[in-house]
């Protein structure tokens, strides 16, 4: 006994053989795992063998299918044969799961007679977040465990279960304590001679689906109202559903067909350009390797607002103590306030429970005056967007922070170099741009000063992944990459409504290609009046976003603004008065409002941000097209299945995009309005972004 190859290893406890799967970091299911696994089910054919242990090495059972190896020719055995093998074998199999059993490593597991996992472990069938379904029988086997209706809902939400939660669903048999190997090898011992039945064999979860499909129906109706047309999402509900409608192979097979449909699809490969460009997002080229974070186990928040309170709860939820820093008590009271409120709004709705909540508030203290930053290791600044007070604070916080600790600022749009310069120490001080709310949303835009140093970064990187963010690095400039491509949009906007266009046409269209809001909701939303005052500091007027301001129009808090609100409801209304607001800016410059159809609506909300994009490209404020998607789809909720703008752009040509922007330039220089320069390096560009790559950097 021994290793069976290099990614497999065999050994003997007595009368139970141990099969160890060993690719770290994640035992991905590369072809030499499969080959081996195949090798090692052939090995326990001795008699003298009772039963099987299944195991993963290191941090996983194993993390599914080495995904690098889709779109290419499969090597086999492929992993249907290496199920097939367990599922042949006459002893009992029993898979050991710790860490995470993911996609084709839950797979596996459903393979095999029984399943045991560690109290941490966690298992899932993500692949709809690649935009595919379970490839290797996982809507026809765990359908069988669980009932249709529960396997819908994980396999088109892609969320991991918890170990006690698997138990108490059905997918696992035991939840073990101690020793797991130990404790699996006495689970298989007590298992030999008794009557098994494989999980494709099980009917007894499926038997009442068979006889009325009503429950699932309804489910399945949800799941596709959701999906607003995503093909992955209704490929899944009817694998799910064959899996009580048809014959096990017969579902099997089917599946096989929908997985090898839905790979080569478009959903797809915008998908999993995004899983690669997140991965990739906050590799700085010019970083040495061996580069080190700093340590980090206290930090400071300054400003106990909404943005504040949310980013103090990242600290918490990551086991980190946190102070927020306040000028006044009320106003650190208040915040607290705040904080306990969010938490207890979780609980109530069973995502966090009493204990932990309470734990986690006791990672958060408040306290007076900028001195309480003596013991951080990291420190944020999170008050309002105004340069003259980040720079007083960071002047001060220059005076009270230890050496080597992190000053960062939350800015959304301020110079970050001109905020470093209030300190002595400019190479700790760089942009940590979080989204809101805060707790909540994943992107992590870290921005990069002139002056700041690889180690600074790198804390910032680990920081942004302990806190259970998408960290992405960007250069200093207005807006950094997200709001200044946004701010395109946002002027886009104003110029469809003098054109033509009303708010509800413009957000249906945006909504219709896949955005959850429409940028005129989204405003109501956040509150007009932020844009408002920015633009009054700047000396710069919005000809219809203004007058709505002046008139008391703010939003969603105001009860009206683009649209109407009734009172506790946050559904939008068309609304008259607004109209008229529009149609009367329209005529006060002289424009001829027209009909504006979809695709016209759709193209000038994205291809000016993706021309911005190019700039942003150009300028070297993103290392990578593939930055710029990860900020647009975990920070602006761009449709994951379409890629993010610059994958978006390749698929439909830039040479298309140039020729339309350039007509609606013409279109808007005729109602005598400014029209956005075109770029040209994208009205020469043919290549397509996908061939652009940061200096030192893989494309992305």
């Amino acid at each position: 006994m021994g290793s069976v190859n290099a990614s497999v290893d065999l050994k003997r406890d007595n009368d139970v053989t141990i099969i160890t799967i060993e690719n770290p970091p994640v035992n991905a299911l590369k072809h030499a795992v499969r080959a081996g696994l195949i090798d090692a089910l052939k090995q326990v054919k001795d008699p003298a063998v009772k039963a099987v242990v299944l195991t993963g090495a290191g941090r996983a059972f194993s993390a599914g299918a080495d995904i690098s190896e889709f779109g290419k020719p499969l090597q086999p055995p492929g992993l249907h044969e290496v199920i097939a093998a367990i599922e042949a074998t006459p002893k009992p199999v029993v898979a050991a799961i710790h860490g995470t059993a993911l996609g084709g490593g839950l797979e596996l597991a459903l393979a095999c007679h029984y399943r045991v996992a560690d109290r941490g472990a966690r298992v899932g069938l993500p692949e709809i977040k690649l935009g595919i379904l379970p490839g290797a029988g996982g809507t026809q086997r765990l359908p069988r465990l669980i009932g249709p209706e529960k396997a819908l809902e994980a396999i088109t939400s892609g969320d991991m279960i918890a170990a006690d939660q698997a138990l108490a669903q059905g997918i696992v048999d035991a939840v073990l304590d101690g020793d797991l190997i130990a404790g699996a090898v006495a689970f298989a011992r007590n298992a030999v001679g008794k009557p098994t039945k494989l999980v494709r064999d099980r009917e007894d979860k499926i038997a009442a689906a068979r006889a009325n499909p009503a429950a699932y129906d309804e489910a399945a109706a949800k799941i596709v109202g959701r999906a607003r047309g995503r093909r992955a999402q209704s490929a899944c509900v009817e694998s799910v559903r064959n899996a009580f409608q048809l014959p096990f192979e017969d579902g099997l097979a089917r599946e096989q067909a929908l997985f090898r449909e839905l790979v080569v699809s478009d959903e797809s490969k915008a998908q999993r350009h995004v899983f690669f460009a997140e991965r990739e997002a906050a590799r700085v080229p010019d970083m040495p390797a061996s580069t080190n974070p700093r340590p980090f186990a206290r930090a400071a928040v300054i400003g106990a607002g909404t943005m504040g309170g949310g980013i103090a709860m990242n600290f918490a939820n990551a086991g980190i103590a946190v102070t927020i820093i306040e000028t006044g008590a009320d106003l650190l009271q208040k915040g607290l306030d705040r904080v306990a409120a969010n938490y207890r709004t979780t609980v109530s709705r069973g995502r966090l429970s009493q204990p932990e909540m309470d734990k986690r508030m006791n990672l958060i203290s408040g306290k007076l005056g900028l001195a309480a930053v003596a013991e951080a290791d990291v420190v944020i600044e999170a008050v309002f967007e105004e340069m003259e007070l980040k720079k007083q604070i960071f002047g001060e916080l220059d005076r009270q922070a230890r050496p080597g600790t992190l000053l960062a600022t939350n800015t959304s749009t301020l110079d970050v170099d001109a905020i470093a310069q209030s300190t002595k120490r400019p190479q700790d001080v760089l942009g940590t741009h979080f989204f809101s709310p805060a707790n909540v949303m994943r992107l992590l835009e870290i921005v990069r000063g002139k002056a700041t140093s690889h180690e600074a970064l790198a804390t910032a990187i680990a920081l942004g992944r302990k806190l259970g963010k998408v960290p992405v690095v960007v250069g200093n400039c207005d807006g950094f990459v997200g709001n200044r491509m946004l701010a395109r949009r946002s002027t886009e906007s104003e110029r469809l409504l003098l054109e033509g266009a009303l708010p509800q046409q413009v957000d249906a269209a945006v909504v219709e290609f896949g955005f959850p809001m429409g940028p005129f909701a989204m405003g109501d939303l956040a509150g007009l009046d932020v844009g408002w005052r920015i633009r009054r500091a700047r000396g710069v007027r919005a000809e219809i976003s203004d007058p709505l301001c002046e008139a008391g129009r703010f939003g969603q808090k105001t009860g009206k603004g683009y649209y109407l609100y009734q009172a506790g409801s946050r559904t939008p209304v068309p609304d008259p008065e607004v109209e008229q607001i529009i149609v009367a800016a329209s005529r006060r410059l002289g424009i001829a409002r027209r009909p504006i159809d979809k695709q016209e609506i759709v193209e000038r909300m994205i291809y000016p941000m993706i021309n911005e994009g190019a700039r942003i490209l150009e300028e070297g404020i993103a290392y990578r097209p593939g930055d710029i998607d990860v900020i647009w789809v975990y920070g602006y909720g761009w449709p994951v299945w379409r890629g993010g703008p610059m994958f978006y752009a390749d698929q439909v040509g830039l040479g298309e995009i140039r020729d339309r922007l350039a007509l609606y330039a013409q279109r808007t220089a005729d109602n005598k309005l400014q029209p956005a320069p075109l770029l040209a390096k994208l009205a020469a560009e043919r290549r397509g972004f996908a061939s652009l790559k940061a200096p030192g950097a893989a494309a992305a």
